[in-house]
C-alpha cells in the first residue's frame, strides 16, 4: 500500500468495523477476490487515496467502502503510555 494507507485488519470480520476504540479515519472497505467478498479495515488521511488504491489493484471487484465506528484521533491510537513512576 502506499500514500500513507495503512491497513489495520486484512481480510476480516465486517463486524470488526463496529468497535469504537479505531481511528475515526479508518474505513471498511469490501471487494470480492475469486467467489468470496474479502472485507479490510484501512485508514489514511484522505479517504480518496483508499479508493484510488483498491480502485486500482481489484478495478470491477471493488464493491463498497464505509467508514468505521471508530471515535480515536488517529494520533492517539495504539498510544500506550508510559509506566513510568513518579521520582
Amino acid at each position: 500500500m502506499s500514500k500513507g494507507i495503512k491497513v489495520l485488519f486484512k481480510d476480516c470480520d465486517p463486524e470488526l468495523a463496529q468497535d469504537r476504540s479505531l481511528p475515526y479515519t479508518a474505513y471498511l472497505v469490501e471487494y470480492i477476490e475469486g467467489d468470496v467478498h474479502k472485507f479490510d479495515i484501512v485508514t489514511c488521511a484522505k479517504r480518496v487515496d483508499i479508493f484510488d488504491e483498491y480502485w486500482d489493484k481489484y478495478r470491477h471487484d471493488f464493491v463498497n467502502m464505509t467508514q468505521s465506528e471508530g471515535r480515536v484521533n488517529p494520533k492517539l491510537y495504539g498510544y500506550q503510555s508510559k509506566d513510568g513512576k513518579k521520582k
